[in-house]
């Protein structure tokens, strides 16, 4: 499995038979290959994460799927993509045959992916994370470490081969805890690190800290947009 980075929370999995692209908005695409049925994920309607551009590459690539987060407007899809459009809500499976998809509910908005296709099993968090804030009110973090650790724990004891989790900076000394605790309930092969606003440096900063000393070796540090990696 071919797996590329491309921007902020977006990525391109390439299997055997399919090529998955997880929350475009922007940044330089690989050729996609024919023959290959196209997958397209929008997690949820924020414009980091969703933008109408995605329908333009649907558009001509042909063989496409959206999967796209229920608090996506059906409107905001063209008429000639409507019936390639699959609106999901959290806790959700879905499947034809390629791909099987399952959703979880977001900490933020939308849904997260659990996808299995081709043998292999990849895990995209969208804005499913542990939004733990310096400065916010003790019993908002209290819930979100709750609501956090409820979500994740309906994936306990699973494999997945990749797992792309946000590692958000702004978070401050806090930025690790979505990571962390995911990997007290998940086993991952690896953990591709999203949504860090540039700063590249995040995944070798997580790895210094001793919490990770058990899963250290399986995070990717990511280096640039347009990083190819296989795994």
């Amino acid at each position: 499995m071919k797996i590329t980075y491309i921007h902020h929370s977006a990525f391109l999995a390439e299997t055997e038979h399919a090529c998955l692209l997880f929350d475009y908005f922007k940044g330089s695409l690989p050729k996609l290959p024919e023959g290959k049925r196209l997958y397209i994920f929008a997690s949820h309607r924020h414009p980091d994460h969703f933008s109408k551009v995605i329908f333009d590459i649907a558009a001509e690539h042909g063989d496409t799927v959206l999967l796209l987060s229920s608090d996506i407007w059906r409107k905001r899809v063209p008429e000639e993509l409507k019936a390639s459009a699959v609106f999901l809500k959290p806790d959700t499976v879905w499947e034809d045959g390629v791909l099987k998809a399952e959703t979880f509910r977001s900490t933020d908005e939308g849904v997260a992916f659990w996808c299995t296709v081709d043998g292999h099993t990849l895990y995209h968090a969208g804005d499913l994370n542990h939004w733990y804030w310096d400065g916010e009110d003790p019993q908002w973090n209290e819930n979100m470490t709750r609501n956090y650790r409820k979500e994740i724990g309906k994936m306990e004891g699973r494999h997945a081969d990749a797992a792309f989790l946000p590692l958000d900076p702004r978070l401050g000394e806090y930025f690790y805890l979505g990571i962390d605790d995911f990997m007290k309930m998940v086993d991952t092969d690896w953990i591709f690190p999203m949504h860090f606003w540039g700063e590249f440096d995040v995944g070798a900063r997580l790895k210094a800290l001793d919490c990770s000393r058990g899963y250290r070796e399986r995070i990717v540090e990511i280096s640039r947009q347009g990083q190819e990696f296989s795994i």
